[in-house]
């Protein structure tokens, strides 16, 4: 008997050990491949301007560097993401990092527009492939809802903190060697993450093709999406009836997609999920945050720039204290106070610090400084987003039962590229339209340039407002359901939602 209960008790300690380390490894896997794409997502912005003089582009041409990345990796998530959920996530995100690393190579090496724009299209097929079954894998991963919200949190600040350390490296890497190594370094990275993926993810047998494959619905809303970045991303170049006329078109082809969804046998994007208040609320408080937190980052490196004259490295180290402050308070704090809070909450107090540094950016001067003007408010962001993130990830994916997973993680990975491409779009052509104006009425460079500026930081924090809003009225049902019965904050199964956060899907 004691040597029976001896087994039992040394059996019931052990068992547990290799499940845990096994997911909480699959987790770093899934982090790396994710960080190495966010950080070519952002790495690129501050080599720019060294690409456009060692190859010649203009300056519409030059956007095409950053375009040629966003429209295929927009537009392929939604349908990668049911594929993935087909084929097997694993596969998808495997094949993903090989395509990435692959494309990376090729952008590295280089020496023509056209071979590095078609690279860049190359890498962008290979990101989305990569990002958009992420949070499916990690859903499955930790169903249990206090580690799920831990994981959560840890992927949020992976992905948060890859935003700013991209324009950091890029700096360094431009300035210490040259714009060909922000691609290049993507090989070894790439080869270890892959390696690590085929080790350590468990294998997983998809659902199979002919069992969803919806190609004709694939067809339009990936052409839906790609045409709504292309659009998004080239307003500011372009004249206004052409812009119109692409978005009713883009329009006409979401109306085509619907409507295919609900008369199709195997529709690849079954309707019944924005059914769900906590999916569909949380995509549409997405769009706004996100669209202000890609204007903060871009036009923030811009003002560092132009406007306080930093060079390249010491505007990527300026921005170094958002990626420390949010991995420290996502992998700190952020389980804890959504569990104690509940995601509801802890969204809305994000959302809030987000508002208020977006505010204090739009009174940054033409003759500021960076200690007073900008480390404030980039810090403010920083804390506000580190909140927000992984609340408003945990609420979009409690709407999600298992079998649409990937599909659930890829449509949260559009709204994030079209809230991104948007947002930037928008600010960056209210900012260019505020400078040309007072230039032309014969304002210095700079203070113009710094008015530009401004106008697009209030117009970031008046986003975020909208973000606010959005939150308040449309997932008001996680305030109802308290903290530790929130989505993300462990216990409860969640009314509102078809799957729950208790782990109990299908």
């Amino acid at each position: 008997m004691t040597a029976l209960t001896g087994s039992e008790s040394k059996t019931s300690r052990t068992r547990p050990s290799p499940r845990t380390y096994s997911r909480w490894a699959s987790l770093v896997v899934l982090c790396a491949g994710t960080l190495m794409t966010i950080l070519d997502g952002n790495i690129v912005t501050v080599a720019m301007p060294a690409i456009q003089n060692d190859l010649g582009f203009s300056g519409p041409g030059l956007a095409w560097v950053v375009n040629a990345y966003l429209i295929p990796f927009g537009g392929l998530l939604l349908l990668i993401g049911r594929l993935g959920d087909l084929v097997g996530r694993k596969r998808m995100f495997t094949a993903g990092l090989a395509v990435f690393t692959a494309a990376s190579v090729l952008c590295g090496v280089a020496t023509s527009q056209g071979m590095l724009i078609a690279a860049r299209a190359v890498q962008g097929v290979g990101g989305a492939m990569a990002s958009a079954v992420v949070l499916g894998m990690l859903v499955a991963l930790f169903p249990e809802p206090r580690e799920q919200a831990r994981a959560i949190a840890v992927f949020s600040a992976v992905g948060a903190g890859g935003g700013a350390l991209g324009t950091f490296l890029g700096g360094a890497l431009t300035q210490a060697l040259n714009w060909h190594w922000i691609f290049l370094i993507n090989l070894p990275i790439g080869i270890v993450a892959w390696l690590a993926a085929v080790r350590v993810l468990a294998p997983e047998q998809g659902a199979g093709l002919g069992k969803g494959a919806d190609y004709p619905g694939a067809a339009l809303v990936t052409g839906a999406l790609m045409l709504s970045v292309y659009v998004i991303v080239g307003s500011g170049d372009r004249p206004l009836t052409a812009t119109l006329l692409l978005a009713a078109l883009t329009l006409a082809l979401f109306v085509a997609f619907t409507v295919r969804q609900a008369r199709a046998a195997r529709p690849l994007l079954r309707l019944r999920l924005f059914r769900s208040r906590m999916l569909t609320g949380a995509n549409a408080v997405q769009i706004p945050m996100i669209g202000t937190m890609f204007g903060f980052q871009f036009i923030g490196a811009l003002y560092v720039q132009r406007v306080l004259g930093f060079s390249e490295l010491l505007t990527g180290t300026a921005f170094l204290p958002a990626p420390v402050a949010v991995g420290a308070l996502m992998l700190g704090l952020s389980a804890r106070t959504i569990g104690r809070f509940g995601a509801y909450r802890v969204l809305l107090a994000g959302l809030v610090l987000i508002i208020a540094g977006m505010a204090l950016l739009g009174r940054a001067p033409a003759d500021g400084s960076y200690v007073t003007d900008v480390l404030p408010p980039l810090l403010l962001l920083a804390t506000g987003f580190a909140a927000a993130m992984p609340a408003l990830t945990g609420l979009a994916m409690s709407g999600a039962r298992e079998e649409d997973t990937g599909l659930t993680s890829g449509l949260f990975n559009t709204t994030q590229v079209v809230g991104g491409s948007l947002g930037l779009a928008v600010l960056s052509t209210l900012a260019a339209g505020r400078t040309d104006g007072l230039l032309a009425r014969g304002v210095e460079l700079v203070p113009a340039t710094a008015e530009g500026y401004q106008l697009a930081f209030r117009t970031g924090a008046l986003i975020a407002v909208a973000a606010l809003g959005l939150a308040a009225v449309g997932l008001r049902s996680g305030r109802e359901r308290g903290g530790a019965d929130s989505p993300a904050g462990g216990g409860g199964s969640g009314a509102d939602s078809p799957a729950g956060w208790s782990g109990s899907r299908g």
